[in-house]
């Protein structure tokens, strides 16, 4: 009986998942876009799906939705199980939609009797998390805890060139608590944020584990338009020894970083580095010709913050010693940083039980990716995050998650609300 349950419950998930990838199709993978009518449609959409099945439905002053059984629609404190509708441009379907997927099927198997919650829980579906819209990533969860930036509030759309605060008028919005960073939730009201999300790399493949719970989230800091700079000159008439070669520099920085990286990780540290951006000026290279410079990115990030801070002047005194040996000059341009963020102990002992109890064993790791949960852990919400294997990365129309990894991701949610005191 049981299993004829979980069956049930797995193809209600499967057709809403492809109900949503539906609505929100594009020329490749789904396209919902942060505050628009599409992201509307699916919050519409989940809606009827939760009030067909008897839960209480409520839109907050961010107009993102709650779901919850009935008896607990006034709980004066209750759990968030929550997550994001929207996707990137032409992105996959399981990116941010399976946390709000999985939190109403928590909800939906305990209104039919299947699961008991030892808690009041509500289901979060938010708005507004992907940086491909506004530039600007989490903004839903930040309009909920009361941090979104001015300058994020003001941020230009990426399509029509109109501020968020716009876009968030059209939708009926009260603007005046956000940009006063005022919270739009009550956080003393919610005793832990759980966040269930498909994994955005590898690990879980490779090691054909079907969830994880996760331990925290990578903090880092960031330079978009870094440049080393040296002289131009003929490849074939400057020697050596009178090079100033900014590629040669470059190259150098990254197997000085690469080295350190290998170092901290056989020392049990935190730690991943990556130059995404890369080249040489289009205009001016060519294949007989010594660059006079390079540009590139650095993204560097780690659970750590001392880590950070260890790289960040790791970084500038390798750059100052090489700039000096070959002759060249670094410069690195605004740095964006963000905070790690450590997922609640409590809450990953508890979820990694849960876990045990699922599937026989444990398994934790760390995010790479950012997520919501991160900013409800730094405004002082205990939070929790579980991870689905998922193949081919995320914010692709690849994402291939199996939906019987997915309930296994519901079901440590379930085992743990069903635990919780």
């Amino acid at each position: 009986m049981k299993h004829h349950r979980t069956e049930e419950l797995s193809v209600l998930a499967a057709e809403i998942f492809e109900d949503i990838r539906a609505l929100s199709r594009d020329t490749a993978g789904v396209s919902r876009p942060a505050f628009s009518e599409t992201e509307s449609e699916t919050l519409d959409y989940l809606a009827a799906r939760a009030r067909a099945e008897g839960l209480c439905v409520t839109e907050d002053a961010g107009h993102n939705l709650l779901f919850s059984l009935p008896e607990h629609e006034e709980a004066g404190r209750f759990s968030v199980i929550g997550s994001h509708v929207d996707s990137v441009p032409m992105g996959g379907n399981y990116d941010g939609l399976a946390g709000v997927i999985a939190g109403l099927i928590v909800l939906i198997a305990a209104r039919r009797g299947q699961r008991s919650l030892s808690r009041p829980v509500k289901v979060l579906a938010m708005r507004g998390e992907e940086s491909a819209w506004f530039g600007a990533c989490y903004i839903g969860s930040k309009m909920l805890t009361g941090t979104l930036p001015e300058g994020e509030f003001n941020a230009a759309h990426k399509g029509d060139g109109r501020p968020l605060s716009a876009h968030l008028e059209d939708l009926g919005i009260d603007t005046a608590p956000v940009k006063a960073h005022r919270p739009l939730c009550d956080l003393n009201r919610i005793d832990a944020y759980l966040e269930l999300h498909i994994e955005q790399g590898p690990l879980l493949v490779e090691r054909n584990i079907p969830a994880a719970v996760v331990t925290g989230i990578r903090g880092n800091f960031r330079y978009r338009d870094a440049r080393c700079i040296g002289q131009a000159g003929h490849s074939g008439a400057v020697p050596r020894a009178y090079r100033h070669d900014p590629v040669l520099a470059f190259a150098e920085l990254m197997h000085r970083l690469d080295g350190t990286w290998r170092h901290l990780l056989n020392t049990g540290q935190d730690l991943v580095l990556t130059s995404g951006v890369v080249g040489t000026d289009p205009t001016r290279h060519a294949i007989a010709r010594i660059p006079d410079e390079i540009a590139f990115s650095l993204d560097i990030r780690s659970q750590d913050a001392a880590t950070l801070d260890r790289m960040r002047s790791y970084l500038k005194s390798e750059m100052e010693d090489i700039a000096r040996s070959r002759g060249v000059r670094f410069t690195l341009g605004a740095e964006v940083a963000v905070a790690p963020a450590l997922m609640d102990p409590t809450l990953v002992k508890a979820l990694e039980e849960a876990m045990a109890n699922v599937t026989g064993e444990a398994f934790s790791m760390a995010s790479g990716g950012g997520h919501d949960a991160a900013v409800f852990a730094q405004a002082g919400v205990p939070s929790g995050m579980v991870f689905v294997r998922n193949r081919n990365g995320s914010h692709n129309p690849d994402e291939a998650m199996e939906i019987a990894d997915f309930m296994v991701g519901v079901d440590i949610l379930s085992n743990y609300m069903e635990a919780a005191s």
